[in-house]
């Protein structure tokens, strides 16, 4: 024991198997995309830079999933475990899905009932309801408090919320254009709004001045009673509205860019339009010298 915390490593078979299939799709996909590359150099290609994003994406996802930091968030402290969460939502999921390529994901649109399932998930308010619900209903007291004495059911719903947060990236990063027909406006309305109930729960859980979950055993050590805990898990809960922010900018920048480039065509095509008419007209004035 290290401050009165637990250093047991967790132990889940639903994230040992859920590591191994993203890891093996990932590298069969990637398999296929070198061999096309060496049939033909003018094929697409994935990065080093798409490759690597993904795989520290995946070993971040077993640090946290297989770590102390798991049991400790089970068990003792609730900031723990909602510091698990920021960063599995917040850079684990946004740098495993950058790290997927439209290249490697393009399979998925060839087979027709997948396609019609993945267009449905990936459509912005479908996601943004999935992830939402799905985080605030199993952080509802009486579920997560079910949920805490049974490791199955605890590492359960540590998965539906990790998972369903990929959706929740993909109308921003998402690499397959055809799933992603919103423009900057759309995608910066959707990073605004979507955070919200998140943010509302984490206010609530700084500012409730009741503990909600109670079967947390806080270590003496750590000098945090069962509402400083909260709070602290609260305040944690706040940080990914930072890095909505942090999104907004690029997605402003890009929008700002578009509108420039639309406005920049359209005078061009005006003067290209009144060079025409000029010469039209001289034409006619040269003719009529003519006559």
């Amino acid at each position: 024991m290290l401050s009165g915390l637990s250093l047991a490593w967790s132990w889940s078979p639903g994230g040992l198997l859920c590591f191994i299939i993203l890891a093996l799709l990932y590298l069969l996909r990637l398999r296929q995309v070198y061999i096309l590359r060496q049939r033909d150099p003018q094929a697409p290609t994935v990065s080093k830079i798409r490759v690597a994003s993904f795989f520290i994406g995946l070993l971040l996802f077993a640090a946290l999933f297989f770590s102390p930091v798991h049991t400790i968030g089970r068990t003792q402290l609730f900031s723990v475990h909602m510091a698990e969460v920021v960063v599995l939502t917040t850079l684990c999921a946004p740098l495993l899905l950058g790290g997927c390529s439209e290249v490697i994901l393009r399979p998925i649109l060839e087979i027709p009932v997948v396609s019609t399932v993945v267009r449905f998930l990936t459509n912005p308010i479908v996601t943004s309801i999935i992830f939402n619900a799905s985080f605030l209903l199993w952080h509802a007291p009486k579920i997560y408090n079910a949920a805490m004495p049974n490791v199955s059911l605890y590492n359960t719903m540590m998965l539906c919320i990790f998972l369903t947060s990929l959706l929740n990236w993909w109308p921003v990063i998402g690499s397959l254009s055809e799933l992603k027909k919103h423009g900057y406006p759309l995608q910066m309305l959707y990073v605004i709004l979507d955070g919200q109930p998140v943010d509302i729960f984490a206010f609530i859980l700084v500012y409730s001045g009741v503990p909600l979950y109670t079967l947390y055993r806080i270590p003496v050590q750590t000098g945090l009673n069962a509402f400083g805990d909260q709070a602290a898990a609260g305040a944690l809960l706040l940080l990914p509205g930072l890095i909505d922010l942090v999104v907004l900018s690029p997605l402003f920048i890009s929008w700002m860019g578009q509108i420039e480039h639309k406005t920049r065509a359209a005078d061009l095509r005006r003067l290209a339009e009144a060079e025409a008419m000029d010469y039209d007209e001289e034409d006619e004035d040269v003719g009529i010298e003519a006559i």
